[in-house]
């Protein structure tokens, strides 16, 4: 294919029946999505006590990816927006319970005006950082168009209150070059740090080595760094001090108002 999927279509069209049938048939893919399953697998570094882990694929399509996680012995949910995905994943008879969502379609790519990357990523991340346990570890398979595109998804994962980071393997070959960003639940510690990445021999790389890439495209955050939040302004100037002491005015003068809580004078979170 020589254009990427979003820039075609939004996910719900581009994978129609005729898209999904000819997408799960590959063997090319088959193979494709087992190795980067199994990727996956290790790189969330699930205790090895013979449990199974109950594991969440955003974005399962017709379940090549599930097969993978229950051939390790694990439980899974999948999540598509797809439908023709999804019915073909019932037509396999898939393990795992498949659920048709939209996680934010083409997080990073705008078909609108409307549509801002940014706020998207916001939304996403925030709202997976609050369903997962405190040392819970999310792994993404990511195609970033550029490096600013993968240090807004990074920014946004930190900024959500992940600590993490991006594993490139095999950066120097153009053909098996691999991007995982790899998150834990919580502040950085010696058990959050980033997994290494793998060379082309497969085995693992030193940071010197994957730095080496010709276009030092390679992120790693092993500190993130909050920024303080700023003082809520309206379109007048008016923050929440200026509230306050409107509430308090008014109070004074016998008018009831709301109490006063942590939530006074902020602004809503923008909402995709």
């Amino acid at each position: 294919m020589s254009s990427r999927p979003e820039l075609l279509a939004p996910p719900e069209i581009f994978y129609d029946d005729v898209e999904a049938r000819k997408y799960t048939s590959s063997s090319r893919i088959i193979e494709i999505q087992s190795k980067l399953s199994e990727r996956a697998v290790e790189l969330l570094a699930l205790p090895d006590d013979g449990v199974p882990r109950l594991l969440l694929d955003i974005g399962c399509g017709s379940g090549l990816s599930g097969e993978t996680l229950t051939e390790n012995g694990h439980q899974w949910i999948g999540l598509d927006i797809s439908l023709s995905m999804l019915n073909i994943a019932s037509e396999r008879e898939v393990e795992g319970d498949i659920l048709l969502g939209d996680m934010g379609q083409w997080l990073c790519n705008a078909d609108k005006s409307s549509h801002e990357p940014k706020l998207r990523l916001k939304a996403f991340f925030g709202s997976l950082y609050r369903c997962l346990a405190r040392g819970a570890r999310a792994v993404f398979q990511v195609y970033p168009e550029n490096l600013a595109q993968r240090e807004l998804i990074l920014r946004s994962a930190m900024h959500a209150g992940f600590a993490g980071g991006v594993v490139v393997d095999y950066p120097h070959s153009a053909k098996s070059r691999k991007e995982y960003l790899v998150l834990t639940c919580g502040p950085p510690s010696l058990t959050t740090a980033t997994p290494k990445a793998k060379g082309e021999d497969g085995e693992s790389c030193s940071e010197d080595e994957v730095s080496e890439d010709e276009e030092n495209q390679t992120v790693r955050f092993s500190d993130r760094q909050r920024p303080r939040k700023k003082q809520k302004v309206n379109k007048k100037g008016k923050g929440r001090e200026w509230v306050l002491r409107k509430k308090e005015q008014m109070r004074n003068k016998g008018i009831n108002v709301p109490p006063n809580t942590k939530y006074t004078a902020r602004k809503r979170k923008a909402r995709f």
